[in-house]
Protein backbone atom coordinates (compact mmCIF):
# COMPACT_ATOMS: atom_id res chain seq x y z
CA UNK A 1 0.00 0.00 0.00
CA UNK A 2 1.01 3.64 -0.44
CA UNK A 3 2.28 4.88 2.92
CA UNK A 4 3.78 8.24 2.04
CA UNK A 5 3.78 10.62 -0.92
CA UNK A 6 6.19 13.54 -1.36
CA UNK A 7 5.71 16.06 -4.17
CA UNK A 8 8.08 18.90 -5.08
CA UNK A 9 7.54 21.51 -7.82
CA UNK A 10 4.82 19.50 -9.54
CA UNK A 11 2.12 21.49 -11.38
CA UNK A 12 0.75 24.02 -8.86
CA UNK A 13 2.20 22.13 -5.88
CA UNK A 14 5.46 23.60 -4.54
CA UNK A 15 5.88 21.01 -1.78
CA UNK A 16 3.54 18.46 -0.32
CA UNK A 17 4.03 15.50 2.00
CA UNK A 18 1.16 13.13 2.74
CA UNK A 19 0.94 10.03 4.91
CA UNK A 20 -1.74 7.43 4.13
CA UNK A 21 -3.18 4.61 6.22
CA UNK A 22 -4.97 1.37 5.49
CA UNK A 23 -8.60 1.31 4.49
CA UNK A 24 -10.37 4.09 2.61
CA UNK A 25 -9.07 7.65 2.33
CA UNK A 26 -11.06 10.43 0.68
CA UNK A 27 -9.71 13.60 -0.93
CA UNK A 28 -12.18 16.43 -1.36
CA UNK A 29 -12.02 20.12 -2.17
CA UNK A 30 -13.26 22.77 -4.55
CA UNK A 31 -12.96 22.19 -8.29
CA UNK A 32 -9.47 23.11 -9.46
CA UNK A 33 -7.88 22.81 -6.02
CA UNK A 34 -5.48 20.14 -7.23
CA UNK A 35 -7.11 16.85 -6.31
CA UNK A 36 -6.41 15.23 -9.66
CA UNK A 37 -2.83 16.54 -9.59
CA UNK A 38 -2.15 14.32 -6.59
CA UNK A 39 -3.56 11.33 -8.47
CA UNK A 40 -1.42 12.28 -11.47
CA UNK A 41 1.64 12.20 -9.22
CA UNK A 42 0.80 8.70 -7.98
CA UNK A 43 0.18 7.63 -11.57
CA UNK A 44 3.65 8.83 -12.60
CA UNK A 45 5.19 6.86 -9.72
CA UNK A 46 3.37 3.81 -11.10
CA UNK A 47 4.86 4.24 -14.58
CA UNK A 48 2.70 6.87 -16.26
CA UNK A 49 4.23 8.89 -19.07
CA UNK A 50 5.57 12.24 -17.88
CA UNK A 51 5.75 15.64 -19.53
CA UNK A 52 7.58 18.92 -19.02
CA UNK A 53 4.15 20.47 -18.50
CA UNK A 54 4.07 18.80 -15.06
CA UNK A 55 7.06 20.87 -13.86
CA UNK A 56 6.06 23.88 -11.82
CA UNK A 57 6.61 27.25 -13.49
CA UNK A 58 10.02 28.66 -12.56
CA UNK A 59 11.50 25.27 -11.58
CA UNK A 60 14.05 23.18 -13.46
CA UNK A 61 12.69 19.85 -12.30
CA UNK A 62 9.84 18.11 -10.49
CA UNK A 63 10.53 15.39 -7.91
CA UNK A 64 8.02 12.72 -6.86
CA UNK A 65 8.62 10.12 -4.18
CA UNK A 66 6.39 7.35 -2.87
CA UNK A 67 6.87 4.88 -0.04
CA UNK A 68 5.03 1.61 -0.64
CA UNK A 69 4.64 -1.37 1.68
CA UNK A 70 4.56 -4.79 0.03
CA UNK A 71 3.76 -8.25 1.34
CA UNK A 72 4.79 -11.81 0.60
CA UNK A 73 1.41 -12.63 -0.98
CA UNK A 74 2.21 -10.44 -3.98
CA UNK A 75 4.21 -13.19 -5.73
CA UNK A 76 4.29 -11.47 -9.12
CA UNK A 77 5.82 -8.27 -7.73
CA UNK A 78 8.38 -10.20 -5.67
CA UNK A 79 9.40 -12.22 -8.74
CA UNK A 80 9.93 -9.03 -10.78
CA UNK A 81 11.92 -7.34 -8.00
CA UNK A 82 14.19 -10.36 -7.58
CA UNK A 83 14.73 -10.53 -11.36
CA UNK A 84 15.76 -6.86 -11.33
CA UNK A 85 18.07 -7.30 -8.33
CA UNK A 86 16.14 -4.73 -6.27
CA UNK A 87 16.58 -5.17 -2.51
CA UNK A 88 13.37 -5.15 -0.43
CA UNK A 89 14.49 -6.75 2.83
CA UNK A 90 12.32 -4.38 4.88
CA UNK A 91 9.30 -5.06 2.61
CA UNK A 92 9.23 -1.45 1.51
CA UNK A 93 9.76 0.19 -1.85
CA UNK A 94 10.82 3.81 -2.21
CA UNK A 95 10.09 4.96 -5.74
CA UNK A 96 11.62 8.28 -6.76
CA UNK A 97 11.11 10.01 -10.08
CA UNK A 98 12.74 13.20 -11.31
CA UNK A 99 11.49 14.99 -14.42
CA UNK A 100 13.85 17.67 -15.73
CA UNK A 101 12.93 20.50 -18.03
CA UNK A 102 15.73 19.45 -20.41
CA UNK A 103 13.95 16.13 -20.94
CA UNK A 104 15.93 13.93 -18.55
CA UNK A 105 13.86 11.41 -16.64
CA UNK A 106 15.55 9.70 -13.67
CA UNK A 107 13.78 6.81 -11.91
CA UNK A 108 15.00 4.88 -8.87
CA UNK A 109 13.46 2.04 -6.88
CA UNK A 110 15.21 1.54 -3.53
CA UNK A 111 18.19 3.38 -5.02
CA UNK A 112 18.39 1.19 -8.16
CA UNK A 113 18.14 3.05 -11.46
CA UNK A 114 15.45 1.66 -13.78
CA UNK A 115 13.75 2.74 -17.00
CA UNK A 116 10.14 3.75 -17.55
CA UNK A 117 9.05 0.38 -18.93
CA UNK A 118 10.37 -1.37 -15.81
CA UNK A 119 8.64 1.16 -13.55
CA UNK A 120 5.38 0.55 -15.37
CA UNK A 121 5.78 -3.19 -14.80
CA UNK A 122 6.43 -2.71 -11.08
CA UNK A 123 3.72 -0.08 -10.77
CA UNK A 124 1.09 -2.39 -12.22
CA UNK A 125 1.42 -4.49 -9.04
CA UNK A 126 1.20 -1.47 -6.73
CA UNK A 127 -1.42 0.95 -8.02
CA UNK A 128 -4.64 0.65 -10.02
CA UNK A 129 -6.11 4.02 -11.01
CA UNK A 130 -9.73 4.34 -12.12
CA UNK A 131 -11.06 7.59 -13.45
CA UNK A 132 -14.25 8.66 -15.18
CA UNK A 133 -12.71 7.77 -18.54
CA UNK A 134 -9.88 5.51 -17.41
CA UNK A 135 -10.88 2.00 -16.38
CA UNK A 136 -7.73 0.05 -17.19
CA UNK A 137 -8.04 -3.74 -16.97
CA UNK A 138 -11.81 -3.90 -16.66
CA UNK A 139 -12.23 -1.90 -19.85
CA UNK A 140 -9.51 -3.74 -21.82
CA UNK A 141 -10.97 -6.70 -23.67
CA UNK A 142 -7.63 -8.52 -23.81
CA UNK A 143 -7.53 -8.56 -19.98
CA UNK A 144 -10.96 -10.16 -19.47
CA UNK A 145 -9.73 -13.75 -19.79
CA UNK A 146 -7.09 -13.17 -17.12
CA UNK A 147 -9.71 -11.66 -14.80
CA UNK A 148 -12.01 -14.63 -15.27
CA UNK A 149 -9.16 -17.05 -14.56
CA UNK A 150 -8.14 -15.06 -11.47
CA UNK A 151 -11.73 -15.34 -10.28
CA UNK A 152 -11.53 -19.11 -10.77
CA UNK A 153 -8.66 -19.29 -8.29
CA UNK A 154 -6.60 -22.42 -7.66
CA UNK A 155 -9.19 -24.64 -9.31
CA UNK A 156 -8.26 -23.42 -12.78
CA UNK A 157 -4.69 -22.39 -12.01
CA UNK A 158 -3.42 -25.98 -12.09
CA UNK A 159 -5.22 -26.67 -15.36
CA UNK A 160 -3.60 -23.63 -16.94
CA UNK A 161 -0.15 -24.77 -15.78
CA UNK A 162 -0.68 -28.25 -17.25
CA UNK A 163 -1.76 -26.72 -20.56
CA UNK A 164 1.13 -24.23 -20.67
CA UNK A 165 3.76 -26.94 -20.09
CA UNK A 166 2.55 -28.72 -23.24
CA UNK A 167 2.13 -25.40 -25.08
CA UNK A 168 5.74 -24.43 -24.39
CA UNK A 169 7.00 -27.66 -25.99
CA UNK A 170 4.51 -27.27 -28.83
CA UNK A 171 5.78 -23.74 -29.57
CA UNK A 172 9.39 -24.90 -29.76
CA UNK A 173 8.58 -27.82 -32.09
CA UNK A 174 6.33 -25.64 -34.26
CA UNK A 175 9.03 -23.02 -34.66
CA UNK A 176 11.55 -25.75 -35.51
CA UNK A 177 9.21 -27.19 -38.14
CA UNK A 178 8.58 -23.80 -39.76
CA UNK A 179 12.29 -23.06 -39.86
CA UNK A 180 13.14 -26.47 -41.27
CA UNK A 181 10.38 -26.45 -43.88
CA UNK A 182 11.20 -22.94 -45.06
CA UNK A 183 14.91 -23.54 -45.15
CA UNK A 184 15.55 -27.23 -45.73
CA UNK A 185 17.60 -26.50 -48.85
CA UNK A 186 19.68 -23.87 -47.05
CA UNK A 187 19.97 -26.23 -44.08
CA UNK A 188 21.29 -29.04 -46.28
CA UNK A 189 23.67 -26.72 -48.11
CA UNK A 190 25.03 -25.40 -44.85
CA UNK A 191 25.44 -28.91 -43.47
CA UNK A 192 27.32 -30.04 -46.61
CA UNK A 193 29.58 -27.02 -46.52
CA UNK A 194 30.38 -27.52 -42.86
CA UNK A 195 31.08 -31.19 -43.45
CA UNK A 196 33.53 -30.33 -46.27
CA UNK A 197 35.28 -27.65 -44.21
CA UNK A 198 35.57 -29.83 -41.12
CA UNK A 199 36.98 -32.73 -43.13
CA UNK A 200 39.39 -30.44 -44.99
CA UNK A 201 40.77 -28.94 -41.81
CA UNK A 202 40.88 -32.29 -40.02
CA UNK A 203 42.90 -33.75 -42.91
CA UNK A 204 45.18 -30.72 -42.92
CA UNK A 205 46.07 -31.46 -39.27
CA UNK A 206 47.60 -28.01 -38.77
CA UNK A 207 49.90 -27.07 -35.91
CA UNK A 208 49.98 -23.50 -34.70
CA UNK A 209 53.81 -23.20 -35.12
CA UNK A 210 54.12 -25.39 -38.20
CA UNK A 211 54.42 -22.66 -40.82
CA UNK A 212 57.37 -20.96 -39.11
CA UNK A 213 59.24 -24.26 -38.79
CA UNK A 214 58.66 -25.14 -42.45
CA UNK A 215 59.81 -21.75 -43.66
CA UNK A 216 63.11 -22.16 -41.80
CA UNK A 217 63.63 -25.67 -43.19
CA UNK A 218 62.83 -24.55 -46.75
CA UNK A 219 65.27 -21.67 -46.47
CA UNK A 220 68.02 -24.08 -45.42
CA UNK A 221 67.39 -26.49 -48.32
CA UNK A 222 67.13 -23.70 -50.88
CA UNK A 223 70.56 -22.41 -49.76
CA UNK A 224 72.27 -25.78 -49.50
CA UNK A 225 75.24 -24.83 -51.79
CA UNK A 226 75.93 -21.58 -49.96
CA UNK A 227 75.80 -23.24 -46.55
CA UNK A 228 78.00 -26.16 -47.71
CA UNK A 229 80.65 -23.83 -49.21
CA UNK A 230 80.67 -21.63 -46.12
CA UNK A 231 81.10 -24.60 -43.77
CA UNK A 232 83.94 -26.02 -45.93
CA UNK A 233 85.79 -22.71 -45.98
CA UNK A 234 85.37 -22.30 -42.24
CA UNK A 235 86.58 -25.85 -41.61
CA UNK A 236 89.59 -25.38 -43.83
CA UNK A 237 90.57 -22.13 -42.18
CA UNK A 238 90.21 -23.57 -38.71
CA UNK A 239 91.83 -26.99 -39.11
CA UNK A 240 92.57 -28.23 -42.61
CA UNK A 241 95.59 -26.17 -43.71
CA UNK A 242 99.18 -26.12 -42.50
CA UNK A 243 98.65 -22.52 -41.56
CA UNK A 244 95.28 -22.98 -39.86
CA UNK A 245 94.08 -20.71 -37.11
CA UNK A 246 94.09 -23.47 -34.50
CA UNK A 247 97.61 -24.68 -35.38
CA UNK A 248 98.96 -21.13 -35.16
CA UNK A 249 97.19 -20.56 -31.86
CA UNK A 250 98.61 -23.85 -30.55
CA UNK A 251 102.15 -22.81 -31.33
CA UNK A 252 101.58 -19.40 -29.74
CA UNK A 253 100.19 -21.06 -26.62
CA UNK A 254 103.21 -23.38 -26.32
CA UNK A 255 105.56 -20.40 -26.54
CA UNK A 256 103.78 -18.50 -23.78
CA UNK A 257 103.51 -21.54 -21.54
CA UNK A 258 107.38 -21.73 -21.50
CA UNK A 259 107.69 -18.29 -19.92
CA UNK A 260 104.43 -17.88 -18.01
CA UNK A 261 106.12 -18.70 -14.69
CA UNK A 262 108.50 -15.79 -15.03
CA UNK A 263 105.91 -13.00 -14.96
CA UNK A 264 102.35 -12.85 -13.79
CA UNK A 265 101.31 -10.84 -16.84
CA UNK A 266 102.71 -13.58 -19.08
CA UNK A 267 100.71 -16.13 -17.11
CA UNK A 268 97.51 -14.17 -17.67
CA UNK A 269 98.22 -13.94 -21.39
CA UNK A 270 98.88 -17.66 -21.52
CA UNK A 271 95.57 -18.41 -19.74
CA UNK A 272 93.50 -16.14 -22.00
CA UNK A 273 95.09 -17.56 -25.13
CA UNK A 274 94.43 -21.06 -23.84
CA UNK A 275 90.73 -20.26 -23.43
CA UNK A 276 90.55 -19.00 -26.98
CA UNK A 277 92.43 -22.02 -28.30
CA UNK A 278 90.12 -24.58 -26.66
CA UNK A 279 87.02 -22.61 -27.65
CA UNK A 280 88.13 -22.63 -31.28
CA UNK A 281 88.76 -26.36 -31.06
CA UNK A 282 85.13 -26.86 -29.91
CA UNK A 283 83.92 -24.53 -32.64
CA UNK A 284 85.89 -26.43 -35.27
CA UNK A 285 84.23 -29.67 -34.14
CA UNK A 286 80.78 -28.03 -34.39
CA UNK A 287 81.54 -26.80 -37.92
CA UNK A 288 82.73 -30.26 -38.94
CA UNK A 289 79.64 -31.90 -37.40
CA UNK A 290 77.30 -29.40 -39.09
CA UNK A 291 79.03 -30.11 -42.40
CA UNK A 292 78.67 -33.86 -41.94
CA UNK A 293 74.94 -33.50 -41.15
CA UNK A 294 74.28 -31.22 -44.09
CA UNK A 295 72.29 -33.07 -46.72
CA UNK A 296 70.29 -31.92 -49.71
CA UNK A 297 66.89 -33.70 -49.97
CA UNK A 298 64.94 -32.59 -53.03
CA UNK A 299 61.93 -34.76 -52.08
CA UNK A 300 61.75 -33.12 -48.67
CA UNK A 301 61.92 -29.69 -50.28
CA UNK A 302 58.99 -30.63 -52.52
CA UNK A 303 57.01 -31.84 -49.48
CA UNK A 304 57.67 -28.56 -47.71
CA UNK A 305 56.57 -26.54 -50.73
CA UNK A 306 53.35 -28.56 -50.98
CA UNK A 307 52.65 -28.13 -47.28
CA UNK A 308 53.24 -24.38 -47.39
CA UNK A 309 51.02 -24.09 -50.48
CA UNK A 310 48.25 -25.94 -48.61
CA UNK A 311 48.61 -23.57 -45.64
CA UNK A 312 48.34 -20.57 -47.98
CA UNK A 313 45.18 -22.00 -49.55
CA UNK A 314 43.62 -22.54 -46.13
CA UNK A 315 44.59 -19.01 -45.06
CA UNK A 316 42.76 -17.59 -48.09
CA UNK A 317 39.62 -19.49 -47.03
CA UNK A 318 39.57 -19.48 -43.25
CA UNK A 319 41.91 -16.87 -41.75
CA UNK A 320 45.00 -14.75 -42.18
CA UNK A 321 47.08 -16.89 -39.80
CA UNK A 322 47.24 -20.56 -38.82
CA UNK A 323 46.02 -19.57 -35.35
CA UNK A 324 42.89 -17.92 -36.85
CA UNK A 325 42.29 -21.02 -39.00
CA UNK A 326 42.41 -23.26 -35.92
CA UNK A 327 39.99 -20.97 -34.04
CA UNK A 328 37.57 -21.12 -36.97
CA UNK A 329 37.98 -24.90 -37.08
CA UNK A 330 36.87 -25.25 -33.45
CA UNK A 331 33.86 -23.01 -34.10
CA UNK A 332 32.54 -24.92 -37.13
CA UNK A 333 33.08 -28.26 -35.41
CA UNK A 334 30.62 -27.18 -32.69
CA UNK A 335 28.06 -25.95 -35.26
CA UNK A 336 28.46 -29.12 -37.35
CA UNK A 337 27.86 -31.37 -34.33
CA UNK A 338 24.71 -29.42 -33.39
CA UNK A 339 23.34 -29.64 -36.91
CA UNK A 340 24.10 -33.35 -37.07
CA UNK A 341 22.21 -33.84 -33.80
CA UNK A 342 19.18 -32.03 -35.26
CA UNK A 343 18.76 -33.76 -38.59
CA UNK A 344 15.22 -35.02 -38.05
CA UNK A 345 13.17 -34.75 -41.18
CA UNK A 346 10.21 -32.37 -41.32
CA UNK A 347 7.95 -35.45 -41.45
CA UNK A 348 9.26 -36.65 -38.08
CA UNK A 349 8.77 -33.21 -36.57
CA UNK A 350 5.26 -32.97 -38.04
CA UNK A 351 4.32 -36.24 -36.38
CA UNK A 352 5.61 -35.01 -33.05
CA UNK A 353 3.76 -31.71 -33.49
CA UNK A 354 0.55 -33.56 -34.28
CA UNK A 355 0.80 -35.57 -31.07
CA UNK A 356 1.29 -32.36 -29.07
CA UNK A 357 -1.70 -30.76 -30.81
CA UNK A 358 -3.90 -33.64 -29.71
CA UNK A 359 -2.75 -33.16 -26.11
CA UNK A 360 -3.28 -29.39 -26.31
CA UNK A 361 -6.78 -29.80 -27.73
CA UNK A 362 -7.72 -32.03 -24.83
CA UNK A 363 -6.31 -29.61 -22.23
CA UNK A 364 -7.87 -26.60 -24.00
CA UNK A 365 -11.27 -28.32 -23.91
CA UNK A 366 -10.89 -28.95 -20.18
CA UNK A 367 -10.04 -25.26 -19.70
CA UNK A 368 -13.04 -24.17 -21.77
CA UNK A 369 -15.47 -26.32 -19.76
CA UNK A 370 -14.09 -25.03 -16.45
CA UNK A 371 -14.15 -21.42 -17.64
CA UNK A 372 -17.78 -21.79 -18.67
CA UNK A 373 -18.65 -22.97 -15.17
CA UNK A 374 -16.67 -20.12 -13.59
CA UNK A 375 -18.32 -17.57 -15.88
CA UNK A 376 -21.78 -18.76 -14.80
CA UNK A 377 -20.81 -18.24 -11.14
CA UNK A 378 -19.28 -14.85 -11.97
CA UNK A 379 -22.46 -13.70 -13.74
CA UNK A 380 -24.54 -14.58 -10.67
CA UNK A 381 -22.20 -12.66 -8.34
CA UNK A 382 -22.07 -9.61 -10.58
CA UNK A 383 -25.85 -9.50 -10.87
CA UNK A 384 -26.00 -9.46 -7.07
CA UNK A 385 -23.53 -6.56 -7.00
CA UNK A 386 -25.40 -4.64 -9.72
CA UNK A 387 -28.67 -5.14 -7.86
CA UNK A 388 -27.15 -3.53 -4.78
CA UNK A 389 -26.11 -0.64 -7.05
CA UNK A 390 -29.70 -0.22 -8.30
CA UNK A 391 -29.00 -1.78 -11.68
CA UNK A 392 -31.21 -4.81 -11.10
CA UNK A 393 -32.46 -4.65 -14.71
CA UNK A 394 -28.95 -4.89 -16.13
CA UNK A 395 -27.81 -8.21 -17.58
CA UNK A 396 -24.12 -9.05 -17.48
CA UNK A 397 -22.75 -11.86 -19.66
CA UNK A 398 -19.49 -13.45 -20.67
CA UNK A 399 -19.17 -14.07 -24.41
CA UNK A 400 -16.90 -16.95 -25.48
CA UNK A 401 -15.26 -17.13 -28.88
CA UNK A 402 -13.23 -20.28 -29.34
CA UNK A 403 -10.48 -20.15 -31.96
CA UNK A 404 -8.73 -22.88 -33.86
CA UNK A 405 -5.35 -21.46 -32.93
CA UNK A 406 -3.58 -22.46 -29.74
CA UNK A 407 -2.43 -19.56 -27.56
CA UNK A 408 -0.59 -19.39 -24.28
CA UNK A 409 -3.92 -19.48 -22.42
CA UNK A 410 -5.82 -21.98 -24.52
CA UNK A 411 -8.27 -21.48 -27.37
CA UNK A 412 -10.71 -19.18 -25.57
CA UNK A 413 -11.26 -15.51 -26.32
CA UNK A 414 -13.76 -13.90 -23.99
CA UNK A 415 -15.33 -10.49 -23.61
CA UNK A 416 -17.60 -9.03 -20.95
CA UNK A 417 -20.97 -7.79 -22.25
CA UNK A 418 -23.67 -5.74 -20.53
CA UNK A 419 -27.30 -4.98 -21.28
CA UNK A 420 -28.15 -1.96 -19.15
CA UNK A 421 -31.83 -1.54 -20.04
CA UNK A 422 -34.58 -4.02 -21.01
CA UNK A 423 -35.17 -4.26 -24.75
CA UNK A 424 -31.66 -3.12 -25.67
CA UNK A 425 -29.00 -5.32 -27.18
CA UNK A 426 -26.10 -6.45 -25.03
CA UNK A 427 -22.99 -4.38 -25.76
CA UNK A 428 -19.30 -4.94 -25.04
CA UNK A 429 -18.43 -3.55 -21.63
CA UNK A 430 -15.80 -1.28 -23.19
CA UNK A 431 -18.54 0.46 -25.25
CA UNK A 432 -20.98 1.32 -22.47
CA UNK A 433 -21.65 5.04 -22.93
CA UNK A 434 -23.23 6.32 -19.70
CA UNK A 435 -20.67 7.54 -17.20
CA UNK A 436 -22.87 6.78 -14.22
CA UNK A 437 -23.67 3.30 -15.46
CA UNK A 438 -20.05 2.62 -16.30
CA UNK A 439 -18.96 3.66 -12.81
CA UNK A 440 -21.42 1.28 -11.17
CA UNK A 441 -20.54 -1.62 -13.47
CA UNK A 442 -16.87 -1.03 -12.79
CA UNK A 443 -17.45 -0.99 -9.03
CA UNK A 444 -19.48 -4.19 -9.21
CA UNK A 445 -16.67 -5.92 -11.08
CA UNK A 446 -13.99 -4.40 -8.88
CA UNK A 447 -15.73 -5.56 -5.72
CA UNK A 448 -15.45 -9.15 -6.95
CA UNK A 449 -12.02 -8.96 -8.59
CA UNK A 450 -10.21 -6.88 -5.94
CA UNK A 451 -9.53 -9.97 -3.79
CA UNK A 452 -7.80 -11.80 -6.63
CA UNK A 453 -5.74 -9.08 -8.32
CA UNK A 454 -3.26 -8.52 -5.49
CA UNK A 455 -2.90 -4.78 -6.17
CA UNK A 456 -1.95 -2.93 -3.00
CA UNK A 457 -3.55 0.47 -3.74
CA UNK A 458 -6.67 1.26 -5.74
CA UNK A 459 -7.44 4.86 -6.68
CA UNK A 460 -10.87 6.09 -7.75
CA UNK A 461 -10.76 9.51 -9.40
CA UNK A 462 -14.32 10.88 -9.33
CA UNK A 463 -15.85 7.60 -10.45
CA UNK A 464 -19.05 8.69 -8.72
CA UNK A 465 -19.68 11.51 -11.19
CA UNK A 466 -23.20 11.55 -12.58
CA UNK A 467 -24.92 9.79 -9.69
CA UNK A 468 -26.80 10.95 -6.61
CA UNK A 469 -29.19 9.87 -3.90
CA UNK A 470 -29.48 6.19 -3.15
CA UNK A 471 -27.11 5.29 -6.02
CA UNK A 472 -24.47 7.53 -4.48
CA UNK A 473 -24.91 5.75 -1.15
CA UNK A 474 -24.62 2.36 -2.85
CA UNK A 475 -21.40 3.43 -4.60
CA UNK A 476 -20.02 4.64 -1.29
CA UNK A 477 -20.69 1.28 0.31
CA UNK A 478 -19.09 -0.59 -2.62
CA UNK A 479 -15.91 1.49 -2.39
CA UNK A 480 -15.79 0.86 1.36
CA UNK A 481 -16.21 -2.87 0.69
CA UNK A 482 -13.25 -2.84 -1.71
CA UNK A 483 -11.23 -1.01 0.94
CA UNK A 484 -11.52 -4.09 3.15
CA UNK A 485 -9.29 -5.93 0.60
CA UNK A 486 -7.00 -3.15 -0.60
CA UNK A 487 -6.03 0.36 0.35
CA UNK A 488 -8.36 2.78 -1.46
CA UNK A 489 -7.81 6.48 -2.26
CA UNK A 490 -10.88 8.27 -3.59
CA UNK A 491 -11.44 11.73 -5.01
CA UNK A 492 -15.09 12.63 -4.64
CA UNK A 493 -17.64 15.41 -4.59
CA UNK A 494 -20.28 13.20 -2.98
CA UNK A 495 -20.82 13.57 0.78
CA UNK A 496 -22.04 9.94 0.96
CA UNK A 497 -18.64 8.69 -0.25
CA UNK A 498 -16.69 11.10 1.94
CA UNK A 499 -18.68 10.14 5.04
CA UNK A 500 -17.94 6.41 4.81
CA UNK A 501 -14.16 6.87 4.48
CA UNK A 502 -11.70 6.05 7.25
CA UNK A 503 -9.67 9.20 6.61
CA UNK A 504 -10.61 12.50 5.01
CA UNK A 505 -8.13 14.90 3.36
CA UNK A 506 -9.16 18.41 2.33
CA UNK A 507 -7.31 19.99 -0.59
CA UNK A 508 -7.22 23.78 -0.60
CA UNK A 509 -5.80 26.16 -3.23
CA UNK A 510 -4.57 29.62 -2.26
CA UNK A 511 -2.83 32.48 -4.06
CA UNK A 512 0.16 33.74 -2.06
CA UNK A 513 2.48 36.46 -3.37
CA UNK A 514 0.98 36.06 -6.82
CA UNK A 515 1.61 32.29 -6.96
CA UNK A 516 -0.96 29.51 -6.71
CA UNK A 517 -0.20 27.02 -3.95
CA UNK A 518 -1.99 23.84 -2.91
CA UNK A 519 -2.05 22.42 0.59
CA UNK A 520 -3.64 19.26 1.96
CA UNK A 521 -4.95 18.79 5.50
CA UNK A 522 -5.98 15.57 7.24
CA UNK A 523 -9.26 16.58 8.83
CA UNK A 524 -10.06 16.12 12.49
CA UNK A 525 -13.47 14.82 13.49
CA UNK A 526 -14.79 18.37 13.92
CA UNK A 527 -13.32 19.67 10.65
CA UNK A 528 -14.66 16.63 8.86
CA UNK A 529 -18.21 17.51 9.91
CA UNK A 530 -17.66 21.02 8.58
CA UNK A 531 -16.35 19.77 5.21
CA UNK A 532 -19.25 17.34 4.85
CA UNK A 533 -21.66 20.18 5.57
CA UNK A 534 -20.00 22.20 2.79
CA UNK A 535 -20.37 19.29 0.40
CA UNK A 536 -24.06 19.01 1.35
CA UNK A 537 -25.08 22.66 1.24
CA UNK A 538 -22.43 24.55 -0.72
CA UNK A 539 -20.80 27.79 0.38
CA UNK A 540 -23.34 28.64 3.07
CA UNK A 541 -23.00 26.21 5.96
CA UNK A 542 -26.06 26.18 8.18
CA UNK A 543 -26.70 24.52 11.50
CA UNK A 544 -29.00 22.09 9.71
CA UNK A 545 -26.21 21.20 7.27
CA UNK A 546 -23.85 20.57 10.19
CA UNK A 547 -26.44 18.38 11.87
CA UNK A 548 -27.01 16.45 8.64
CA UNK A 549 -23.26 15.97 8.25
CA UNK A 550 -22.95 14.66 11.79
CA UNK A 551 -25.86 12.29 11.24
CA UNK A 552 -24.36 11.10 7.95
CA UNK A 553 -21.08 10.24 9.67
CA UNK A 554 -22.92 8.33 12.36
CA UNK A 555 -24.95 6.32 9.85
CA UNK A 556 -21.83 5.60 7.80
CA UNK A 557 -20.08 4.15 10.82
CA UNK A 558 -23.04 1.87 11.42
CA UNK A 559 -23.07 0.76 7.76
CA UNK A 560 -19.34 -0.02 7.81
CA UNK A 561 -19.80 -2.38 10.72
CA UNK A 562 -22.22 -4.42 8.64
CA UNK A 563 -20.08 -4.53 5.48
Amino acid sequence: MLRELVIDNFAIIAHLQLAFNEGMSVLSGETGAGKSIIIDAVGLLAGGRGSQEFIRTGSDKAILQGLFEINAENAGLIFDLNALGINFEDWQLIIQREMHRNGRNIIRVNGTLINLATLKKIGSWLVDIHGQNEHQELMQTEKHLGLLDAYGGSGIEQKIKEYQIIYAEYSVIKKQLVQQQSGEQQWAQRLDMLQFQVEELENANLDVNEEEVLLVERERLNNFQKISAALATANQCLTSSDNSVIDNLGRALQALQLVEHIDANLGELSTNLGNIYYTLQDLAQDVERESDLLEYDEQRLNEIEERLNLIQQLKRKYGTTVREILIYFEKIKVEYRKMQANTNSSEDISQKLGALQDKLKLKATELHVLRNKNSEKLVIEIHEQLKELYMDKAIFSVKFNETSQFTKNGTDNIEFYIQTNPGENAKPLAKVASGGELSRIMLALKTIFAKNQGITSIIFDEVDTGVSGRVAQAIAEKIAKIASYSQVLTITHLPQVAAIADNHFLIVKNVIDGRTKTRVNLLSAKDRIHELARMLSGTTITELALANAQEMLKLSREIKVKL
